[in-house]
């Protein structure tokens, strides 16, 4: 063996088996005790409507794809409660056309979430304010008016899965 391809061995060797990283959707933090979980609708306190029922759809599908818990429609069946206050809700112009038409928005969620063990009564995670912020674009020839809606539902499936990798990996 050439002196390179043993220095290259022998540095392989000293290496630690595990290096720290892991692929994002694989982590759990939640107790091995959680198997069931409920989600109730979020209390929407923003002023845009059926945005608490699209928000928690949003959530309870991801929480349903990562496959780590299952859900209980009754939080007096399930291990673990997960609640959510719409604090805020806005879409403010950054970006505008030639025509002075706003065509790119930052559309802000933030909301209060309290995931709550009920096995040993108490609170696994907390964020009085998380917040999730996107961009959308205005598609030509349309307004946000109309776009609204459509957007609002592209923004809620990021925050649900923001709001989830951060509860189910720790982050």
């Amino acid at each position: 063996m050439k002196k390179g391809a043993r220095l290259v061995c022998a540095l392989l060797a000293l290496m630690p088996a595990g290096c720290g990283y892991r692929l994002r959707g694989t982590g759990n933090f939640l107790p091995p005790h959680i198997k069931t979980m409920s989600i109730p609708v979020f209390k929407n306190l923003s002023t845009r409507y059926e945005l608490d029922v699209k928000l928690t759809q949003a959530v309870i599908e991801e929480m349903t794809a990562r496959g780590k818990v299952s859900l209980a429609s009754d939080r007096e069946k399930a291990d673990a409660v997960l609640e959510g206050e719409i604090l805020s809700y806005s879409a403010s112009p950054i970006a505008f056309t030639a025509g002075g038409r706003p065509d790119r928005y930052n559309i802000r969620m933030t909301a209060r979430i309290v995931l709550t063990d009920r096995i040993h009564s108490k609170t696994l995670f907390e964020n009085p304010a998380f917040s999730y912020i996107q961009e959308y674009e205005v598609p030509e020839g349309s307004d946000f008016e109309s776009e609204e809606t459509a957007a609002i539902e592209q923004v809620a499936e990021r925050f649900a899965r923001s709001l989830v990798t951060t509860i189910l990996e720790g982050f």
